[in-house]
């Protein structure tokens, strides 16, 4: 059972989503934030699955709150509800450590395969897209990340990472799939598997879009 928390100022919305969510025998709400700051509290009570987290919310917003939310170190994830998928939105809540995003106009069948493969740790976005977002908000980026080649050699989530890892993470940071990867780089898709959870394991990425913001940040890859 895959246990959800529902975060949405609309009462009518959050209606409409826990009647959904909850016509499935898989899938079960846990409860109800209108703001940010019930979300906050209400996740760290009840330890949910996934997140359903809406961006604009009065007080605390759906950034803050995922930011906050994921620097617990907890399991639950974060799935953005966004009204374009190429908004800033979309790129500040993947930053703040959201798993993925939909738009708000997604089929309830989106909506239920994203909180499902959000739980299993997949993606949500294709990191494709990811990448096209990075590559059109990247003049946001912190002021104090790491600039220029020292980067990839002065960041200590990369020390432990072999040479092949490495290179691992810089195409994934491009947006390939893992068939992609093993055809390029003549390997098995399953020793590609082996060396992406290597990646996320030791950089400390919580999934693949986190570890496309990682390649980003260290310069591994650079806007195209």
């Amino acid at each position: 059972m895959t246990t959800v928390l529902i975060a949405d100022d609309q009462p009518l919305q959050r209606l409409g989503f826990r009647m959904l969510l909850e016509s499935q025998d898989d899938l079960t709400v846990l409860a109800e934030a209108s703001n940010g700051s019930e979300a906050v509290r209400l996740a760290a009570e009840h330890h949910p699955d996934v997140v359903l987290m809406d961006v604009r919310m009065p007080g605390l917003d759906g950034i803050e709150a995922t930011r906050r939310i994921t620097a617990t170190g907890d399991r639950t994830r974060i799935l953005i509800l966004t009204t374009f998928d190429l908004d800033e939105y979309a790129y500040a809540g993947l930053r703040a450590g959201a798993s993925g995003f939909l738009v708000k106009d997604a089929q309830p069948e989106e909506l239920l395969s994203g909180i499902r493969a959000v739980a299993t740790g997949d993606a949500v976005v294709a990191p494709s897209l990811t990448r096209r977002l990075l590559d059109a908000y990247v003049h946001h980026l912190p002021a104090g990340s790491a600039e220029g080649h020292d980067a990839v050699d002065s960041d200590p989530r990369l020390a432990s990472l072999t040479d092949r890892e490495r290179e691992i993470l810089t195409v994934i940071g491009q947006g390939w799939t893992n068939t992609e990867i093993a055809e390029r780089l003549h390997l098995a898709e399953s020793t590609v598997k082996t060396h992406v959870s290597r990646v996320l394991a030791k950089t400390g990425s919580r999934d693949r879009v986190q570890a496309v913001i990682l390649a980003y940040d260290t310069r591994l890859v650079t806007p195209a």
